[in-house]
């Protein structure tokens, strides 16, 4: 039991530090492409530090929900990320859910998010949480067709189940069923963290926002509780990506030792996908928004391709 305590303490801290970090790479990596100087790397810190300091103005139209939503939205990011394996195999709370629980949670924290923009009752939460919804309601799918498919090998809907048969079968990363899905997760991952081509974080024009267009009512530790579990969230799914469909540097177990391998192979294959986001954001322009669920439409082929192959091979 203690061992799982400190486990759980241990992931909590890495993913609460880590995640800033990955956003602030993720910016400085776009910036130095696109020859501009950019912020820091440790910009997200002094953003977060910034927000958490400032006063909150809270609309006189709003009721309970716009308070909630902040809190459910940080709470579930930081619980499902206790869900994924990170370091090790062993997630500490792999006993409490599986991949249906990861799914479940993080809809209900965007579920809330959608409901603090409509309490705000301005036309631009009312627009992104539309927007929002209707994203989600495409995305969810190819996301749970891409991880059923690495699910099947192992008989189980456990992520550390799923992890550990991974690693004994570090092959399949080759095979044309678990390619597929890694695509199909990956379109993902850019629409539900809201980036280029789907969306743009660095604007705030009516007719391209979905995320920002929700959470222009909130300011100070709302807000700040909002952008760290953005950040929580993309690190999560950014994880689903290097963990389960390429667990190299995943050892079985908790251990000093394993845990600074674990680390150090987390982070780098952190950055290299971060690298792989960069690229797609810089060599692609903003789609049109009735163009996006084309392109959520061509994820759920691939999941589903995905899925029938690993019955046909």
């Amino acid at each position: 039991m203690s061992k799982m305590l400190l486990a759980s303490v241990f992931q909590l801290i890495l993913l609460l530090c880590i995640s800033p970090l990955i956003s602030g790479i993720i910016r400085t990596l776009k910036a130095r492409l696109q020859t501009r100087r950019g912020p820091g790397i440790l910009q997200p810190y002094r953003d977060l530090n910034k927000l958490l300091r400032k006063r909150m103005v809270v609309p006189e139209t709003s009721s309970w929900i716009f308070t909630a939503a902040p809190i459910m939205v940080f709470a579930t990011a930081t619980l499902v990320g206790l869900l994924v394996p990170m370091i090790t195999a062993q997630a500490p709370l792999s006993l409490f859910g599986g991949v249906l629980a990861v799914v479940y949670l993080l809809g209900l924290g965007r579920f809330f998010l959608a409901l603090g923009g409509l309490d705000a009752g301005t036309s631009f939460g009312g627009l992104g949480s539309s927007r929002e919804m209707t994203i989600s309601a495409l995305a969810e799918p190819a996301m749970m067709l891409a991880i059923f498919t690495v699910a099947l090998s192992a008989s189980s809907t456990n992520l550390s189940e799923v992890v550990r048969s991974a690693i004994g079968q570090s092959w399949r990363f080759l095979a044309p069923s678990q390619i597929l899905a890694f695509a199909a997760l990956f379109i993902v991952l850019i629409a539900e963290t809201g980036r280029i081509p789907v969306d743009n974080p660095a604007t705030h024009l009516e007719l391209t926002m979905i995320h920002e267009a929700m959470i222009l009512e909130y300011s100070g530790p709302y807000l700040a509780l909002i952008e760290w579990g953005a950040a929580v969230k993309q690190l999560i799914l950014m994880t689903l990506l290097i963990n389960v469909f390429y667990p190299f540097g995943l050892s079985l177990d908790w251990g000093a030792a394993n845990l600074a391998i674990g680390c150090g192979t987390y982070l780098m294959k952190l950055v290299i996908l971060s690298v792989l986001i960069v690229l797609v954001e810089t060599t692609n322009a903003k789609m049109r928004l009735f163009r996006v669920p084309e392109l959520l439409a061509v994820a759920f082929v691939l999941g589903a391709l995905a899925l029938i192959s690993t019955f046909l091979f």
